[in-house]
């Protein structure tokens, strides 16, 4: 029987399974116009209805990954495991700044394809492209050299890689579809496969400044990356971890750069970015066989750091990609030209924080997009950011807003007090400050 589009969408309205020539079909539509926009809307909420199971999931992110590009390094000459993270995006999110050069460091090489601001969530190309002649979009002989001399890339996904999750994304976003598992998952995995990894973590942000608010959603989107990659020949884990605070003490491009920079020449590392930096280094390290265990893995990471090894890896991929030739000591990052602090309402405890209101108060400042065509301003965010069961006294700053103009600082600091929760010093609702972990669950051999 002939496939038609009509078909297909059928088959998913009534709740079947679609077969691997039906999700073929569905896929060259996209990349080939065969499907018209209302077409590819119409399956694409029949999917958040319905649901695909795992073998329809592997078949969706396999024909979306072979719509374009697929990078090959058998011969490319590089030394090394190819390896990547990926985050479902949180505030603060800094990770891959220092992921990427640590694991370079440890004889692992990192093609990063990341990606922009995403709501309420920064972006790590918009962190990048805060440092003054960085490169994000750069043709294959460039990530090539690049990371020949660095071990790491990271750098934007070309409009080769991928082209039908392109539309497909675009459409889901206008549509109210974006929220299906099956789909997030073959977005995600498409553009990994296309790199040509050999190991994959995945970083599946839980909590108030996550995409996935309560844990059920988290281990459900962790357990179907993990099973979707594996069924199409990449090895996978996933952590999932709280994003019920800002991670590190800041957010905003240019501040989490530097925070950034702080952190690889080791001259401050908040607790809770460093565990998870150092976790998701020790699984990769382990999967690319760096590694005889992930707790060993976490000691040669470590390692990288408190040596500079990691230091000079990302000093020399910010070079190769157009950067400041000395990023460590001068990275020319722009600055704020208002800095207030945001005072603290009276004597208390900093008891919760709606981490998703202050990715808000970030776009708001212009350190985000509220419209794709929206420029950013790098300068502007939060810094100083008070952890969560920190005490404070009247008048303490909870954060520093870093703003263009007197009235954008006047409502973030607004903004920022609105997003805090107290409680009086000593009651059950303050507990002593901590540095929790923020690993709270593993998946994946």
């Amino acid at each position: 029987m002939q496939i038609s589009a009509a078909s297909v969408i059928a088959t998913k309205r009534d709740g079947a399974a679609l077969s691997a020539a039906q999700v073929q079909h569905f896929v060259q539509g996209l990349v080939d116009g065969g499907w018209a926009d209302s077409q590819v809307a119409a399956l694409a909420m029949a999917i958040v209805l319905r649901g695909m199971d795992t073998t329809e999931t592997v078949a969706l992110t396999a024909a979306m990954t072979h719509s374009g590009q697929v990078l090959q390094w058998s011969d490319a000459g590089l030394n090394g495991p190819i390896l990547d993270k990926h985050s479902t995006g949180g505030v603060g999110d800094k990770v891959s700044l220092m992921l990427a050069p640590i694991v370079a460091a440890c004889g692992g090489v990192v093609p990063m394809v990341s990606g922009r601001g995403l709501g309420h969530t920064g972006g790590t190309l918009d962190k990048l492209e805060a440092l003054p002649g960085y490169r994000c979009n750069v043709d294959h002989a460039t990530l090539l050299a690049t990371l020949r001399s660095a071990g790491c890339a990271i750098v934007g996904a070309s409009a080769q890689v991928a082209p039908a999750d392109r539309r497909l994304y675009a459409i889901r976003d206008v549509t109210a579809t974006v929220e299906s598992v099956p789909l997030i998952t073959a977005s995600i995995l498409s553009k990994k496969l296309a790199a040509g990894l050999q190991g994959l973590v995945l970083d599946v942000k839980v909590g108030s400044g996550a995409f996935m608010a309560s844990l059920p959603q988290a281990q459900a989107l962790a357990q179907s990356l993990v099973d979707v990659a594996v069924g199409a020949g990449l090895p996978a884990r996933a952590l999932i971890t709280d994003m019920n605070q800002v991670l590190g003490s800041t957010a905003g491009n240019a501040l989490e750069v530097q925070e950034a920079l702080d952190f690889l020449t080791v001259r401050q590392q908040e607790p809770r970015l460093l565990a998870l930096t150092l976790d998701l280094a020790a699984e990769l390290l382990h999967m690319g066989g760096l590694a005889p265990t992930p707790a060993l893995g976490r000691q040669q990471a470590q390692r990288a750091l408190e040596s500079g090894a990691a230091a000079e890896r990302f000093a020399r991929m910010v070079a190769a990609l157009g950067g400041p030739r000395d990023v460590l000591h001068q990275p020319q990052l722009p600055t704020a030209p208002v800095q207030r602090p945001v005072p603290a309402p009276r004597d208390a405890v900093l008891s919760h924080l709606d981490v998703r209101a202050l990715g808000q108060c970030v776009v708001q400042l212009g350190g985000g997009r509220r419209r794709p065509a929206d420029t950013v301003d790098p300068r502007v965010g939060l810094s100083a950011v008070l952890p969560l069961h920190t005490p404070v006294q009247a008048g303490q700053p909870v954060a520093m807003v870093h703003a263009a103009s007197e009235a954008d600082a006047e409502q973030a600091c607004r903004d920022v007090l609105a997003a805090c929760g107290w409680a009086e010093p000593g009651s059950d609702e303050a507990p002593a400050a901590t540095a929790a972990h923020p690993v709270l669950q593993r998946l994946g051999n």
